[in-house]
């Protein structure tokens, strides 16, 4: 991808760049905009369908109290006081006259709640209930209430059933029955009260707090893990977790998955009257959030048309800033065919323009540059050529073959023969097959052949110690023929007029990518800082070639990167410093 970017043309990179920078700038808005709406609007849900679940609560709890505290007024009737008494006393002779009796309170019970279906009074002498309303053939202890009460508990007071059908009077209505032990001074054993409740009109009760909406409320049981309207029965399959979430408190809210993998808000919340009956309301998360899925598409939609807007705008602009770019770009041309008077023109101000007085300025410098690169080859070869005349001094070859000469004479055949092959190599090494540069290892050698023939030459002057360089370092490009001007140096003027032999050291290392070399002698010395001056042009008289030579060599090509560094103290310690870049090194 990187490449195929590289060999774009600059116009279609810039048309890319608008794209991408269009693309990116709205999925970036675009997402951000769509989670923080589907954030809002789950949390909003949440919060609309708890409040609203807590008002269908507080209405259906205020609904369920009324009906106890009817039945409370029921029981504590005069009519049902005296049924109780005969119930305590087993007198069933009065049993029709307590069922007349009981008439009325049944009826202004009925007519008070008219949410209630039927009530019935089960004891020990007969059950009484309303006479309008047609008991059915199953007998108290055959139906589903009275298999609720021996599941029961022992000490309760008040019994919820779920919605089922009504077994005690022949309408088979679906109902909710609350089962409740009478008021009465002491407990009477196998005497209830069931109180019928007609299903359908609680259920009306909970779906009139409902705003049109995706909102859906049914109310369960956490003790059976049931619905509580038998119109309900029919939760998902895998409801299990949904029954785990609401027993953890009194309230609260979650997402629930169905078993066909569709999300639901899910809202819960206990109802007073009765605790194990929990109100839930759930709502589709994908119906809900069928709004931020439009948004979506509406992104796409100006995505893509401002897409095809920022292909068209960055074609006019890429024509608009290629121009002076292919002006300068077929100026470049023209100097690559060394036509170097071309200059650039233009009445803008801008980048470009800049760009193209800096290529005018750079033309400018290149022309000076290659005038200052004639000098500056010219002064090398003449540094080479000065090198190479330092290297067959007269003086030196006169000193070396008179004393061939003699030791041929003294018949030192050995010396002699060491001496002609040390001054065979030093000429080959020098001479380098004509290049400038070669390696640590070959003007070591140089030196060292040049030491040889002096020491030979000189035989009591003086010794020369040369340490064992790294490996490493040996195969180091250098300039040539650097070393032997130093030598040659301390010989002629550190050395000649000692009491006593000198000794010259060469010495080499490298750290930080420097390599330096040193030649040390115990001569008489030099005015280190005097000879600084003169090489630095402070001073324009001249005392030392030799340094002069090197110092500007190793300035032509390395640049201000090396350095000569010297040192003196006289009779005890000269030294002079080369230090140079490390290049690339040779392989031989």
């Amino acid at each position: 991808m990187k490449q195929l970017f590289r060999k774009m043309s600059l116009k279609r990179r810039i048309w890319v760049s608008f794209v991408l920078l269009t693309v990116v700038c709205i999925s970036v808005t675009g997402t951000y905009v769509s989670v923080f709406f589907s954030r809002e609007m789950k949390t909003q849900a949440t919060k609309t369908s708890q409040d609203t679940l807590n008002k269908t609560a507080q209405v259906f709890d205020e609904r369920l109290r009324n009906i106890v505290v009817s039945v409370s007024t029921l029981m504590m009737g005069e009519p049902f006081q005296r049924t109780m008494r005969d119930v305590q006393a087993s007198n069933s002779k009065e049993y029709y006259n307590r069922l007349s009796q009981m008439q009325t309170p049944f009826a202004q019970m009925m007519l008070a709640e008219q949410s209630i279906d039927s009530v019935l009074v089960h004891t020990s002498i007969g059950d009484f209930y309303p006479t309008e309303s047609k008991r059915s053939s199953f007998h108290f202890t055959d139906t589903f209430i009275n298999a609720m009460i021996l599941k029961a508990p022992k000490q309760w007071a008040t019994l919820w059933v779920s919605g089922h059908t009504d077994q005690l009077f022949s309408r088979g209505n679906s109902v909710i029955s609350l089962i409740i032990k009478p008021l009465y001074e002491m407990q009477l054993p196998g005497v209830y009260v069931i109180v019928n409740i007609r299903e359908d009109y609680l259920e009306e009760l909970i779906q009139a707090h409902l705003q049109e909406g995706s909102l859906r409320q049914l109310v369960v049981d956490r003790s059976t893990e049931q619905a509580v309207f038998s119109s309900e029965a029919s939760l998902p399959k895998d409801n299990k977790l949904l029954y785990e979430q609401v027993a953890l408190s009194s309230r609260g809210h979650f997402e629930y998955l169905s078993e066909s993998n569709d999300p639901f808000l899910v809202n819960y919340v206990a109802l007073g009257m009765n605790p194990d009956w929990v109100l839930i309301g759930y709502q589709s998360k994908s119906k809900l959030l069928e709004p931020v899925q439009h948004m979506r598409w509406t992104i796409l939609t100006i995505m893509g048309v401002c897409v095809v807007l920022a292909l068209v705008m960055s074609s006019m602009l890429s024509e608009l800033l290629l121009k002076p770019l292919s002006k300068l770009r077929n100026l470049m041309l023209k100097v690559e065919q060394n036509q170097l008077d071309v200059r650039f023109e233009s009445v803008f101000e801008d980048e470009i323009s800049q760009v193209g007085h800096k290529f005018n300025r750079m033309l400018g410098q290149i022309s000076e540059l290659i005038e200052e690169v004639k000098v500056s080859e010219q002064s090398k070869r003449k540094s080479e050529i000065k090198a190479l005349q330092a290297q067959i001094d007269p003086h030196f070859l006169y000193n070396t073959l008179n004393t061939i000469y003699w030791k041929s004479e003294m018949e030192e055949q050995q010396d002699v023969s060491g001496m002609i092959v040390s001054l065979s190599l030093l000429f080959r090494l020098g001479l380098n097959n004509g290049k400038e540069i070669t390696t640590l290892r070959q003007e070591l050698e140089h030196v060292a052949q040049y030491l040889k023939l002096q020491a030979m030459c000189y035989p009591d002057l003086f010794a020369y110690e040369m340490p064992a360089v790294d490996e490493e370092l040996m195969n180091i490009p250098v300039l040539k023929i650097i070393l032997q001007p130093l030598v040659e140096n301390s010989i002629l003027h550190g050395l000649q007029e000692l009491p006593h032999p000198g000794v010259i050291r060469i010495e080499v290392a490298a750290a930080e990518g420097m390599l330096m070399l040193t030649v040390t002698d115990n001569g008489s010395g030099m005015d280190a800082a005097r000879v600084e001056k003169m090489l630095n042009g402070a001073d324009t008289e001249r005392t030392s070639y030799a340094l002069s030579n090197v110092a500007a060599r190793l300035s032509l090509y390395y640049g201000y990167k090396a350095a000569m560094k010297l040192e003196s103290e006289p009779g005890v310690k000269t030294s002079v410093t080369l230090i140079m870049p490390i290049q690339e090194v040779i392989n031989e």
